[in-house]
């Protein structure tokens, strides 16, 4: 008798062993990327109010809604959690945030700073520019530029429109204009290039955000106020150029907008991974944890869809963009 009660002892110890659930090595990892997710935010520091650019030629008033991440963080958000090479980094003077988002958020956006110290750049042209044109003849360029892509790996670009129409604010000497962009034959959600050059003695200040096409209404119900951030300070203004002194920038008002689609592909080139996974941004570049936070927050994503489906739901180029 006494063996068949140990006999029964082991059956049930066996099958409770194999009823209880085994943690499998993915959530393990996830588990890990949520913690370090969660450490990197804590570390973050962010700033309002005026910002005093490097380099002292500019400044940033930073309103309520938004925050800014200075240059060093930015360059480590750019680099080791997006994935750009260092030298797209290079120009990166901050970023701009909303204030509830981070460099994790989806279904936001983020202007990054920089300042390009090419010149003064002459706005003669401003008033004479087709827009409607310009984008034509971009289109055009587009197959031969597409060939040399592709030689290099890097997907080809089809410029689908102005997501905003070049518009330039001759009195605060502010241009801004938006691009949407479709990568490769993905049939995924297009891309959003929105920029702003702000004119200055020396140079431009860029501020240039990337996302998805989703996140335009929320880009163009906060653009009015990002347009009027950034500022040179004094003695460095669109109005303090000394044509004795002073260089003149080789780029027009026209050459801005019409520079290459994309100056640096390979940071498009690695966004159009993540956006045809329905990920907006490289989320971390750590190797050993990069594809396991790829698949997470892939799962939260689906997770959110499936919840809302069962309630009903260039050789040479213009000074530029990430």
């Amino acid at each position: 008798m006494l063996k068949y009660l140990c006999l029964a002892s082991l059956l049930f110890v066996a099958l409770s062993l194999k009823a209880a659930p085994v943690r499998d090595s993915v959530e393990i990892s996830q588990e890990q990327a949520e913690k370090m997710v969660d450490s990197i935010r804590k570390a973050q520091k962010y700033e309002t109010g005026v910002i005093k650019l490097p380099g002292g030629k500019a400044e940033i008033k930073i309103p309520a809604g938004f925050k800014f991440l200075n240059e060093e963080q930015s360059k480590y958000v750019l680099t080791k959690l997006w994935g750009n090479p260092e030298a797209n980094a290079a120009n990166t003077l901050g970023m701009i945030f909303p204030e509830k988002s981070d460099p994790f958020s989806d279904s936001s956006y983020a202007f990054i700073v920089e300042y390009e110290d090419i010149g003064y750049v002459k706005d003669g042209d401003a008033e004479k520019i087709d827009y409607d044109d310009m984008l034509k003849n971009l289109q055009k360029d587009e197959k031969e530029e597409n060939a040399q892509r592709l030689k290099e790996g890097y997907p080809s670009i089809h410029l689908v429109g102005w997501a905003q129409t070049p518009f330039y604010d001759k009195k605060n000497k502010v241009l801004h204009w938006a691009k949407e962009i479709h990568f490769g034959d993905s049939d995924g959600t297009n891309t959003l290039n929105y920029q702003v050059r702000i004119l200055g003695r020396h140079g431009i200040l860029s501020l240039n955000a990337v996302c998805t096409m989703r996140e335009l209404p929320l880009v163009k119900a906060d653009i009015d106020k990002v347009l009027h951030m950034a500022t040179f300070t004094e003695g460095n203004t669109y109005f303090d150029f000394d044509p004795k002194i002073d260089n003149v920038a080789a780029w027009t008002i026209g050459g801005l907008v019409a520079g290459k689609v994309l100056a640096k592909v390979g940071f498009f080139a690695i966004i159009l991974k993540f956006l045809a996974a329905g990920w907006k941004f490289i989320l971390l570049g750590f190797a050993a944890l990069a594809g396991v936070v790829k698949r997470f927050f892939g799962r939260k994503k689906e997770a959110k869809q499936l919840e809302g489906d069962t309630e009903m739901t260039s050789t040479e180029e213009p000074p530029s963009t990430l």
